[in-house]
Formats: structure tokens, C-alpha cells, sequence
């Protein structure tokens, strides 16, 4: 997996040199980038990745960052079109009220590049650079599988699910992985939810929101988990639920290492990957955001020197009004038995940073 993840960060890195041939005119083009939050590290390293690889080919970039509120990051793309940006990158917190922007940037020819959130019912998007977002799901439904030797008839367990953001469509696609590998052993009985809140609307959680997984997670426990019955395993679709859920369960007198849930997330930030290691997390899914980065770039550089970027889906991402060409990049699950092997020895961290 390693080398997989290393030739394929080089294949990317050539790639890059590539497109700085075709990119000589770049000099003088702008390019705005709207990101949806600092409040986690993964938004960060994305806008950083981004930003320094269009730099590097020589774009000029109008890194912005909305903090999840949408008519923030309305306005800021309003001034970047009116800035005179030639082409906008947008990780969106609601894609549903960008419509009217987007529409604004389409008549203004500036093409528009969807990074890792779909954006909804718009015709202005011209490509989406994004991971399998249903195979994030399938991997973590599939690291249950086998941790909890499911296959094997193990069980019953209980459960609860923390989804992600309704505003998010890979929100929908992530729950939707999940519930393919796991929904027979909830059907079994081999995965008991003593909440009984399976269904996305009720364990949505808006703008992925940290304190609202913890809120959730206190009131599952008081609910149905105060009368004896011990809560085996928290679902997390994302490393800031997890973070939430611990709490949440410390508060509840769970103790790591004695009875302790596994907790699944997703993004495999710093914080994270830290907890694996010490047991307060279970597993969480790595996105090389280096990789996702250069495959937008890429994007970026087509539209605007009329060559055409590498895609590898052309029939998934349907956003009600096109079905939007798109690379997908491949995620991966990273525990305490592979952290070290992908993440330090792929150089997305070091050793120091993860305090081996």
C-alpha cells in the first residue's frame, strides 16, 4: 500500500510538471479558491495544498475561507468574480445556496471547479475533483466487518451512527457505503442500534458540527445506555465527531482501555491519528489531500489553456442538473496496525508530529 500511495503521489507530481509547460500563460490569472472552514485541519492543508501548487505554475490565488457560513462564503465568491478571477475552485458548505453565484459566474465565462462537495443543481460547474466518497463509507463498514469478526458470526454489538452534514451530498454517499457492508448484520441481529435512529435524518448532523456529535452522543448515552447496557461501537463519519463522541462518553464514565467503544472517522487529522495510537480512537479514513490538490490543479490548468484533464467517473456524480465529470481519488483506512507504514512512511506526517 505503501508504494502504491508513493508511485502514485509521484505519477501526480509529473503530472504537475507537465501542466507547468502548458501553463507559461499563467501569469497575471486569477484564481479565487472558497474554502468552507479553518475550524478543522484537513480544510487547511486542502486551501494550503492548493494555493501553492497553483502558485507554483504561477496563477495568483484568492484563498478564502468562510468559517460555515453560507452567505460568508456568497459574498466572497461575489467578490471574486467581480475581482476578476478566471476561474473559481469551490469546497461549498451549502452547494444548494450557491446557485444564484455560480449562475453569476457562468454568464461571467468563468469556469468553475467543484473540490471534494458536489455542487447542486447548477449547470456552471465544469469538472469535480473529489475521493470515492461511497467506497469512504464501504471502507469503514468493512473495518467494522473485520474488527468485529462479523463474517465470523460475532456479536451482538451496539451501535450508534454519527453522519455527516444533509447539506453535504457526500454526506449521503458516505452513509450509503456504510449501510451496503453493515445493514445484513443489523438484519442478523449481530448489530443492534438500542436507539433505533439508522435512518440519515436522524443521525445527520449539520455542518459536521463537533459540539453537536458530542450534544448526540450525551443523550444516546442518558437515553439508552444509562441502565447498564455498554455501547460497543460509535460510527463516525468524520475525525471531529469522534473527538465529540469521546468526550461525550468520558462524561459518561467510560474509560479507555476498560470497555471502551471503537470509534471509527474519517480525515485522519493530526489530533486523530494521535488518539488511535493511545486508544481513544479506533480507525479513522486517510485522504491524501496532497493528491486531491494536484488533481484539482490540473483541472484548473485545462479550462484555462483549452486542454482536458484527467477523469476517471463520468456517470456517478449527478447534481440534478448534469452528471459532472470527475476524478475520484482513492481513500484509505489507517488504524493502529498500518498508521505508521501509510501516513509517516507516504510523508503526509513525521514521526515527531504523531510522537512515536
Amino acid at each position: 500500500m505503501k508504494k502504491l500511495l508513493t508511485i502514485a503521489l509521484i505519477v501526480c507530481m509529473a503530472s504537475i510538471f507537465a501542466a507547468n509547460a502548458e501553463a507559461a500563460d499563467a501569469q497575471g490569472k486569477k484564481i479565487g479558491i472558497a474554502m468552507p472552514t479553518q475550524s478543522s485541519q484537513r480544510w487547511i492543508q486542502d486551501g494550503a495544498n492548493v494555493k501553492s501548487q497553483l502558485e507554483a505554475l504561477g496563477y495568483a490565488v484568492d484563498l478564502q475561507y468562510a468559517e460555515d457560513d453560507v452567505q460568508a462564503q456568497v459574498s466572497q465568491l461575489e467578490n471574486m468574480i467581480t475581482s476578476g478571477a478566471q476561474c473559481l475552485v469551490v469546497a461549498a458548505i451549502d452547494s444548494n445556496a450557491l446557485v444564484n453565484v455560480l449562475a453569476q459566474a457562468k454568464r461571467n465565462n468563468i469556469p468553475v471547479i467543484a473540490y471534494d462537495r458536489l455542487l447542486m443543481d447548477t449547470d456552471a460547474v465544469s469538472y469535480y475533483a473529489t475521493f470515492d466518497n461511497r467506497g469512504v463509507g464501504i471502507e469503514i463498514g468493512t473495518w467494522v466487518e473485520e474488527k468485529m469478526k462479523l463474517k465470523e458470526g460475532a456479536g451482538p454489538f451496539n451501535i450508534e451512527f454519527f453522519a455527516g452534514s444533509p447539506d453535504d451530498n457526500n454526506a449521503h454517499l458516505f452513509n450509503a457505503g456504510v449501510f451496503e457492508v453493515l445493514q445484513p448484520y443489523i438484519d442478523k441481529g449481530q448489530l443492534v442500534c438500542q436507539s433505533g435512529q439508522t435512518d440519515f435524518t436522524q443521525t445527520a448532523i449539520l455542518r459536521w458540527s463537533q459540539e453537536a456529535a458530542q450534544q448526540r452522543m450525551e443523550n444516546l448515552l442518558s437515553g439508552y445506555y444509562s441502565s447498564g447496557k455498554n455501547l460497543d461501537i460509535a460510527l463516525s463519519m468524520f475525525d471531529g465527531f469522534s473527538y465529540g463522541i469521546a468526550a461525550a462518553l468520558e462524561g459518561a464514565g467510560y474509560k479507555v482501555g476498560t470497555k471502551w467503544p471503537v470509534i471509527t472517522g474519517q480525515d485522519a487529522e493530526l489530533m486523530a491519528c494521535k488518539n488511535i495510537l493511545s486508544g481513544r480512537q479506533s480507525q479513522s479514513i486517510y485522504k491524501d489531500t496532497r493528491v486531491l490538490a494536484q488533481k484539482c490543479v490540473l483541472m484548473v490548468n485545462a479550462v484555462l489553456t483549452g486542454s482536458k484533464p484527467e477523469i476517471n467517473d463520468t456517470t456517478t456524480y449527478n447534481n440534478n442538473v448534469l452528471v459532472v465529470p470527475s476524478y475520484l481519488c482513492t481513500p484509505v483506512s489507517v488504524d493502529g496496525g498500518n498508521l505508521e507504514e501509510i501516513l509517516v512512511g507516504g510523508g503526509y506526517y513525521t514521526k515527531e508530529e504523531l510522537g512515536f
